[in-house]
């Protein structure tokens, strides 16, 4: 069996971050989200994995990413000309995967538990494909399976009225006739060929599909809103581990200070994470934080967000909350007169101010 990640989404809902970095390399817990998905399959005892790339962002991800070698796994990069469809990006990738089974992981997606269960039982049952299903509160955003039994009966992608809430989770398995379903289809009114038509003529078809309830949590980080959840979730999951230096420094509940860090006069309540070399002084770092590597933060106060690489905060009269700094984001008071806010904002911020 092989694996295929699928890396080349333009991640619009997360700009402006992603106008200088692809969305699978935005941190969660100060851990890329792809990463997480590549560790998933190869505890799952997949070694082979194709990950989908898009010209854009394909460098940078390559070089995150490597052969692959630092998961136990070899990467082949499999390059997608357009965003056509998650159905275009398997036939795509089809040389690569030839006549064998696979596991298709969304990169930007993160569930709970891992993969193992799933693949173990795809190998034993033997269906030609195995999708992954979870109930949500706005299933019109998703593809939408209707059930009967325990077999699928129909899926439809964003359905203006859904008949089910059990949306499609972004981890598929397929067999290889997955590989003709997606040949026989047709794009969709949005232009794309989608897995769920892809998968519905499988149905059509009689082939065997069947459906996997979630009942672990799961996330698609394509919104700030979910990455702060699935940052969350994440560092719920932590264990505490103090490698920095702390002087006159608090550490309350499940804390991370990696190598290098130096904390003083500061606090932090855990589940909360200080990242390589990052640097706090006089500083207040609440519950799910993740502070990134080089940060800096003096006389602030932090809670619930997310600071990528090198953001510097500092002398701020109010906290920041629910927030997600780009990499070398400088957030700052003023005291020049007049007091007055002065920002260099670029395309697709959103900026909330008392």
């Amino acid at each position: 069996m092989k694996g295929l990640i699928l890396s080349g989404g333009k991640g619009t809902r997360l700009r402006p971050i992603t106008h200088t970095s692809a969305k699978q390399l935005v941190p969660v817990a100060n851990k890329p989200v792809l990463f997480y998905g590549i560790e998933a399959i190869a505890q799952a005892g997949i070694t082979e994995i194709g990950i989908i790339i898009a010209p854009e962002t394909g460098e940078e991800i390559r070089a995150a990413v490597g052969d692959g070698s630092r998961f136990g796994v070899s990467v082949t990069y499999i390059v997608q000309d357009k965003p056509a469809g998650l159905a275009h990006a398997v036939l795509t990738a089809e040389p690569f995967l030839g006549e064998d089974p696979f596991v298709m992981y969304l990169g930007d997606n993160l569930l709970q538990g891992g993969i193992t269960d799933l693949v173990d039982r795809f190998r034993e049952s033997g269906p030609d494909a195995l999708i992954l299903l979870t109930p949500v509160d706005d299933p019109e955003s998703y593809g939408v399976a209707e059930l009967d039994g325990d077999r699928v009966v129909a899926l439809v992608e964003k359905p203006a009225q859904p008949r089910s809430n059990l949306a499609l989770v972004g981890v598929y398995m397929f067999d290889a006739s997955i590989h003709a379903a997606a040949r026989a289809i047709a794009p969709s009114a949005r232009g794309e060929l989608e897995i769920t038509d892809a998968i519905q003529h499988m149905v059509d078809s009689g082939q065997r599909v069947e459906p996997h309830v979630v009942r672990g949590w799961w996330k698609d980080t394509g919104q700030l809103a979910d990455m702060l959840e699935a940052n969350r979730l994440i560092l719920d999951t932590i264990e505490s581990r103090c490698e920095g230096e702390l002087t006159d420094t608090q550490l309350d509940g499940r804390v991370i200070v990696e190598a290098g860090a130096r904390l003083v006069r500061s606090t932090v309540r855990g589940p909360a994470i200080i990242g390589v070399g990052a640097q706090l002084t006089d500083a207040y770092v609440g519950p799910y934080t993740a502070v990134g590597d080089g940060c800096k933060i003096e006389r602030s106060e932090v809670e619930h967000s997310i600071l990528l690489t090198d953001c510097v905060v500092h002398d701020l009269d109010v906290r920041i909350e629910a927030s997600l700094l780009g990499r070398g984001a400088r957030v700052r008071r003023d005291s020049r007169q007049p007091r007055a806010y002065r920002l260099l904002v670029g395309d697709n911020c959103d900026i909330a101010v008392p």
